[in-house]
């Protein structure tokens, strides 16, 4: 009798393998945004202002510094319109002739007012309710007509009239070829003549404009020729007794609130803040020998300064 096989005994099952549990993943650290090259003109514009709010107190001042002077040689003559051309040839006449002296020794940018012709053209505007900036454009054509008048007289001496349009850029060339030049003391304002405080009467008219040019351009010396000898406490011209200023400052003048300026109120504003003209004169046109005095340095009129 055969014996029975024995059974093989079950393989035990193997135990299960854990799965290996993942790491946990690290965070990158953030790159740095690296720095823009130092030599790198053509992509960055490196700039104390361009992260500047240019409303700030403090960023405007830190803008003050030396301004370079362009024609540092240079006299700027406001001639009169009403006073002066207005007056006919026993008024314009010796006033050429004494600017042609001058020429000779002096190089001048003459600007030239719109005279009685501004003012008719203000009064029909004025009537018709046209605006401020209206106003300043139309005087625009009154004092070039002006300023092609003198240039015509003054052309035997070399001296051109130049059109606004291209007045600014070519003013150094066209003074160092010629002894002088004429333009329309109108500034540019037109349309966007800034409101004036007080009526409608554009506030920027040919003294401010004959200022802004010195200013800007560096000049030696601003000079306003008018029909009377300067400042005085009142209109000499209907108070006989009004008492001549000789000089005084825009403080000064400020404070003692005079009634009529035979100059344009807001030179007062020009003047206090002007970093480069320090100073204008008035002198009278019918003395017209008084001009070259003013020019060489001469008190012979009224010197309104800055205050300091």
């Amino acid at each position: 009798m055969t014996e029975p096989k024995p059974v093989p005994e079950a393989e035990p099952e193997p135990e299960p393998v854990p799965e290996p549990v993942p790491e946990p993943k690290s965070v990158p650290e953030a790159e740095p945004v690296p720095e823009p090259p130092a030599a790198d003109p053509g992509h960055h514009v490196r700039s104390r202002l361009m992260r500047e709010s240019l409303l700030d107190r403090q960023v405007e001042r830190s803008t003050e510094g030396p301004v370079h002077r362009m024609l540092p040689e240079a006299h700027v003559l406001k001639i009169g319109g009403r006073s002066i051309l207005d007056a006919g040839r026993e008024v314009v006449f010796p006033v050429v002739g004494a600017l042609a002296e001058c020429l000779r020794r002096w190089k001048l940018i003459l600007g030239t007012g719109g005279g009685v012709r501004t003012r008719h053209v203000f009064s029909i505007g004025l009537d018709l309710g046209l605006p401020t900036g209206v106003l300043a454009q139309l005087a625009q054509a009154d004092a070039l007509g002006n300023a092609h008048i003198l240039g015509t007289l003054l052309a035997p001496h070399g001296v051109v009239a130049i059109p606004p349009e291209i007045f600014g850029h070519l003013l150094p060339l066209f003074l160092h070829a010629a002894p002088g030049v004429v333009f329309s003391s109108v500034p540019p304002y037109s349309l966007w003549e800034h409101p004036p405080g007080l009526g409608r009467i554009p506030p920027h008219r040919t003294d401010a404009g004959a200022f802004l040019l010195a200013e800007c351009f560096g000049c030696k010396s601003l000079t306003l020729v008018k029909d009377v000898d300067g400042l005085y406490d009142a209109d000499p011209k209907r108070h006989g007794a009004a008492s001549f200023i000789r000089e005084i400052s825009v403080a000064e003048l400020r404070r003692r609130g005079l009634a009529t300026l035979p100059f344009e109120p807001v030179l007062l504003d020009l003047l206090a803040n002007a970093r480069l003209l320090d100073r204008f004169q008035i002198v009278n046109g019918l003395h017209p020998e008084r001009i070259a005095a003013a020019l060489a340095g001469e008190h012979v009129g009224t010197l309104v300064h800055r205050d300091g």
